[in-house]
């Protein structure tokens, strides 16, 4: 996958993703929208904190995406959590839906974003849940270099 954020413009990303799960692969996902839904994203009015994915008849959805309703939508708002549909090729709908059920890996959407063509994009990722005492470790590992950010900056000060 080629690194593309040089020309696009965030909209949200899943803080709480890295620290629930081990992120394995990425991929560029499509997402069916409204006009309305459109237009709150470009005001950047969502939340992907509890987005996840699930594979049903060979096509993919994203569900929990919450969307706030655009302000001036009257009668043709959007509801505000949906199952949306996320546009792969069957390719690579299948092969993940193979790691799914052979490993018991889940799909969390990562990061929501608007392209270099103006068009939303989802980021999902294959994840595995870790466990209580993986996400102390990722804690103690965050405090550990907070420490040596703060006695290097002690340092260079002296």
């Amino acid at each position: 996958m080629k690194n593309k954020d040089t020309n696009s413009r965030e909209i949200v990303t899943n803080k709480k993703a890295k620290f629930d799960f081990e992120l394995l692969e990425f991929m560029e996902a499509g997402i069916v929208l409204t006009g309305s839904e459109i237009k709150s994203l470009r005001e950047k009015r969502a939340n992907l904190t509890d987005a996840f994915a699930k594979i049903k008849k060979g096509e993919i959805f994203l569900e929990g995406f919450h969307i706030t309703p655009y302000k001036d939508g009257g009668y043709a708002n959007h509801p505000e959590v949906r199952p949306r549909k996320l546009l792969l090729k069957k390719k690579e709908i299948f092969k993940w839906e193979k790691q799914v059920k052979e490993k018991g890996l889940v799909i969390v959407a990562v990061r929501a974003y608007f392209n270099d063509r103006d068009f939303a994009k989802i980021q999902i990722s294959l994840a595995k849940p870790k466990k209580l005492y993986d996400k102390r470790e990722s804690l103690q590992k965050k405090d550990a270099k907070i420490e040596i950010e703060r006695a290097l900056k002690s340092r260079l000060r002296n």
